[in-house]
């Protein structure tokens, strides 16, 4: 086979089936496996896996390496730190790349008012940590979140994420106060058919100051709500963009309330929808924004930024963690930011999102299984249907699909509350060249699943 795909045996192959056996004899059956490989090697936006393989990665670790996989520069960040210390803990002893990520973050996030930086583990911790500092500058507990939105794992960020199975299921009782509204999914909006209302001349029948006080006064008293925390653009809820009109007139009422505005940019974050962050899209300047994923090019790191009014709230000792800001992760965020500036990856994303988009249209004049194509930028996903008038989700045909993309050497993705949205996180850095052979080959999968109607 020509091109960067090389399949020497099946996927997966015995040295993967191997080690995924190892693997279920030692580690609970609770962490998912999304594909049955091992991966021993990864460069860019390609895969070996234990038995030779090599594979196209349209996932990107979960949108972790939108610099790509060892980014050069990322590497020799983290060998140069590491020359000089591992950890010291930055709530015992300070050291400069932490401050100095701080400064650029301040810096690039939306905004120019004075702001504050403090750095974590993981989204989660990040989603945690926003809401403990909105709690502690309005005085306020109630948090309102959306519909089909994720926020992570732990207790809180578990309360605040929608979908039930499998990340809720049997976890309960979860933390207080959190209060949850329909976010603006227009395809599957039963009051306009799917479309945006066509009483409002096509924008989201959910974009009116009249709609949000509706929904808030069967909710939640808005003057004892904290913040608010979105998704601009949905992740793990099937990469759902917000509409423009929505959420300003969202931004507006909060303003009008005294409620913050977090927005969550784990995953939409660091380039991925066109802009370095997806609030550029809405002229959005949110009061709290978290980020994770490809801040730190696969080393675990987290940050909440915000004003600093909001960010000095909390007491002295309020905030912090052994791990938190660990300085090879910092340096490596740094080396992610001087990349993503100097080889111009945002503006690369909404060209490969172009790309995309145009394909997965392409199919769907052949398979009326492709009910929308949706996203931002490379933050693009297609879900899948049924049929296109009752819009069934085909979670099914979902799972299919990804199988015979990984049998042709491509790691697919999904997403969604009912699981049928198939998403593109591969790296930023990937060529045309490469993204075109794993979309010829995810093309070859959705032929040989679903055969081609008139």
């Amino acid at each position: 086979m020509s091109g960067v795909i090389r399949l020497v045996t099946e996927v997966p192959g015995p040295k993967s089936r191997a080690l995924l056996a190892r693997r279920a004899q030692a580690v609970p059956r609770g962490v998912p496996a999304v594909t049955p490989i091992a991966v021993v090697q990864a460069d860019g936006a390609v895969v070996t896996d234990a038995d030779g393989n090599r594979l196209i990665d349209f996932g990107g670790g979960i949108g972790v390496v939108n610099t790509g996989h060892r980014h050069p520069s990322v590497v020799a960040a983290v060998r140069a730190q590491l020359d000089r210390f591992a950890h010291v803990c930055f709530p015992v002893s300070t050291y400069e790349p932490y401050v100095a990520l701080a400064e650029r973050l301040n810096q690039v996030t939306p905004g120019s008012h004075a702001k504050r930086t403090f750095l974590l583990n993981s989204g989660a911790e990040a989603v945690e940590n926003a809401v403990k500092v909105a709690r502690a500058f309005t005085g306020r507990q109630a948090v309102v979140c959306f519909e089909h939105g994720f926020h992570g794992r732990t207790n809180l960020a578990l309360a605040l994420t929608s979908k039930v199975m499998p990340y809720k299921k049997g976890f309960g009782p979860f933390a207080p106060e959190i209060y949850r509204i329909p976010f603006p999914y227009c395809y599957r909006c039963g009051e306009a058919d799917g479309q945006a209302d066509r009483r409002t001349g096509g924008r989201c029948c959910m974009a009116s100051r009249e709609r949000l006080e509706q929904i808030f006064a069967s909710t939640v008293d808005p003057d004892s709500v904290a913040a608010i925390i979105m998704e601009l653009e949905l992740g793990e809820g099937g990469f759902v963009p917000a509409p423009k009109e929505y959420v300003d007139a969202l931004a507006a009422f909060a303003r009008d309330h005294g409620i913050l505005f977090i927005a969550d940019e784990i995953q939409t974050g660091f380039g991925r929808t066109g802009k370095l962050f997806a609030c550029e899209h809405y002229g959005l300047v949110p009061d709290i924004i978290i980020t994770a994923k490809s801040l730190a090019g696969g080393l675990p790191l987290a940050a909440v930024t915000g004003r600093a009014e909001i960010l000095e709230a909390p007491q002295p000792g309020g905030l912090g963690g052994t791990y938190g800001g660990n300085p090879l992760a910092c340096a490596a965020a740094l080396a992610v930011l001087e990349a993503m500036e100097a080889e111009q990856l945002p503006a690369r994303a909404a060209r490969m999102g172009d790309r995309i988009r145009a394909r997965f249209c392409q199919w769907a004049t052949r398979h009326a299984c492709i009910g929308d194509v949706r996203g931002l930028g490379a933050m693009i996903g297609m879900e899948l249907v049924q049929d296109r008038q009752s819009k069934t989700p085909d979670k099914m045909l979902t799972v299919r699909l990804q199988a015979a993309a990984l049998e042709r050497g491509v790691i697919l993705l999904s997403s969604g509350t009912y699981g049928n949205t198939v998403r593109v996180l591969a790296p930023l850095s990937i060529s045309d060249e490469i993204m075109d052979e794993g979309l010829n080959a995810v093309e070859e999968a959705l032929d040989a699943v679903v055969p081609s109607r008139p």
